[in-house]
């Protein structure tokens, strides 16, 4: 069940940060609204993972995958270009996420 809520935490952290260039600086109502309701969900998801997942693993998770998407989604939506730094930098963040992930389950 952590583990959703991880997916659940992702999702809203990506969905948020997508939004961050729509709310011009926190200037427009609706899309500001919509970030921080995306990041109060969550990290009130989060909370919910960190009851039966490491909190070192659930935040490498997080973190890791939520970069990698928010990188893939600034290349085909906001036109951000992806060069082969962008793609080994994201290729060393999702190898450290399974590198914890799998340290993580050995020690439990």
């Amino acid at each position: 069940m952590g583990y959703l809520y991880l997916l659940g935490a992702i999702t809203a952290e990506v969905i948020a940060t997508s939004l961050l260039k729509a709310t011009e600086g926190f200037s427009k109502l609706w899309p500001t609204v919509a970030v921080l309701v995306g990041y109060a969900l969550a990290f009130v998801a989060l909370s919910q993972v960190v009851k039966s997942v490491p909190v070192g693993v659930a935040y490498a998770v997080w973190s890791g995958l939520g970069t990698a998407a928010i990188v893939a989604i600034g290349a085909v939506f906001l036109g951000e270009p992806i060069t082969v730094v962008k793609v080994i930098g994201i290729g060393l963040i999702v190898a450290g996420v399974v590198i914890l992930n799998v340290g993580g389950a050995a020690a439990h």
